[in-house]
């Protein structure tokens, strides 16, 4: 699977350089972004500005990414969809999905999650 990330200091912003995430690549990409190095304590963004098709087993991997960043305590947000690939995600049920238009907003979200969790941990001393 091409693609290209961009780390910045709290998150990892992962762009597949694909049109499709079907059966065939769900696998690679899902061990590829699980395998990163430089996801390790830093958030996610997935850009899927490039994609341009997703199948069931593309959804399936996306929302396992999800899982697994939020099972260890960090945060996920996907931006640069078309409208068929939002309203794909969103039939999914997954209204936990953090969908957002822009990248700014991306951050954004991802950033107020951190500052969330930060100020839970704070409570919990």
């Amino acid at each position: 699977m091409k693609f290209k990330i961009d780390t910045k200091e709290k998150i990892v912003v992962f762009c597949p350089e694909e049109d499709t995430l079907d059966a065939n690549l769900s696998a690679d990409f899902l061990s590829t972004i699980t395998s990163l190095p430089e996801l390790e304590g830093r958030n996610l963004i997935l850009d899927l500005s490039l994609v341009q098709k997703i199948d069931a087993t593309g959804v399936e991997a996306i929302l396992t990414v999800y899982e697994t960043l939020y099972g260890n305590n960090l945060s996920c947000a996907i931006t640069g969809l078309n409208n068929t690939l939002t309203a794909q995600l969103k039939e999914t049920g997954s209204d936990m999905l953090n969908l957002a238009p822009t990248m700014a907003e991306a951050i954004d979200l991802i950033m107020m999650e951190e500052l969330e969790r930060e100020l839970m941990d704070g409570l919990g001393e």
